[in-house]
């Protein structure tokens, strides 16, 4: 048997007034003419998005939610070139300690952040490579706040192709080398739509010991000819051997044929049920992150569609199939 969690990310259709990414452009902060009221200011909104983050996290736990994507937008202007001196994480103490004291109280509960797509690891070019290196230590300051193990906690893409993919997947191992110790224990590596397919990124993962988090839409959008995912897939289960944590996996549906690459509203139950035809028994335990576009209200969607399928239900957001 293999239990099934469903997550969804970063904003609820539910919880009114709840934004957890509420921001502040530089022209925004430049119209402030006192510095330190513009810094203050930034820090405000920051503190009502750890607050609504905390409201989203009661929310999951009132309907058994137990695996969340954490907006990476907590903290507007975080790390920008125009604030060298902002030590935005001691402003946010009370608010990230609120948040640590409760999933103290829900240890059961997996979170984790998907950066930008400016978190590009695999480029050629050293200021792009800092900043990403910067973002990511970002979230590892959050995390800790939190009170949560950086380890894998953060998913990435690979990164661009720049005309000639295997020299990028190369850059990419060489790059990790400049990367802090500290900080390369917390991606996991995610095939995407366009460049990347889950047989490129199982090699950097192999190779370098990273987490694969197989995206399924993104496996149908983006694939090597005749190569199936399931002859894939044990492949990356055996990713996540030296983690502590359950296998993830990306579940979206295509909007349409004519845009495929856009995540539908809700997910395609029958392409779900198929996903889970090929795992069920493979491993104690998955964590399915929706990516559609109606979030939480995909997620129960989605979920009736299982239990009228006769899929076992264990609560609101899990079941077992085996």
């Amino acid at each position: 048997m293999t239990l099934i969690r469903l997550g969804y990310a970063a904003m609820s259709m539910n919880v009114k007034n709840g934004s957890p990414s509420q921001t502040m452009t530089h022209a925004q902060f430049l119209k402030i003419k006192n510095r330190e009221a513009a810094i203050h200011k930034l820090e405000r909104i920051a503190a009502s998005n750890l607050a609504n983050c905390l409201r989203l996290l009661r929310h999951n736990a009132a309907h058994n939610i137990t695996f969340f994507r954490l907006s990476s937008k907590l903290i507007p202007m975080a790390n920008h070139p125009d604030l060298p001196e902002w030590n935005y994480i001691r402003p946010l103490q009370e608010s990230l300690g609120a948040i640590r004291s409760y999933l103290m109280e829900h240890s059961d509960m997996r979170v984790d952040f998907h950066p930008d797509h400016f978190v590009v690891l695999n480029t050629a070019e050293t200021n792009v490579l800092k900043t990403a290196v910067q973002t990511l230590n970002m979230h590892k300051l959050l995390l800790k706040g939190m009170g949560i193990h950086p380890e894998h906690r953060c998913v990435i893409h690979v990164g661009g192709g720049y005309k000639n993919k295997e020299k990028a997947l190369e850059q990419f191992v060489e790059n990790w080398g400049r990367i802090p110790v500290s900080l390369q224990r917390m991606p996991m590596l995610e095939n995407d739509d366009k460049t990347f397919t889950i047989h490129d990124t199982l090699y950097l993962c192999e190779k370098l010991g990273i987490p694969a988090v197989f995206d399924y839409h993104h496996h149908m959008a983006n694939h090597q000819e005749k190569r199936r995912w399931e002859e894939e897939w044990p492949r990356v289960v055996r990713t996540w051997d030296s983690s502590k944590l359950p296998v993830k996996v990306h579940m979206s549906s295509p909007k349409s044929e004519k845009e495929f690459r856009a995540h539908a509203d809700f997910i395609d139950v029958n392409e779900f049920l198929s996903f889970l035809h090929h795992v069920k028994g493979s491993v104690p335990q998955i964590d399915v992150m929706i990516e559609a576009k109606r979030k939480d209200d995909a997620l129960f969607a989605l979920v009736k569609d299982l239990k009228k399928a006769g899929v076992e239900q264990v609560d609101e957001a899990s079941f077992s199939v085996g």
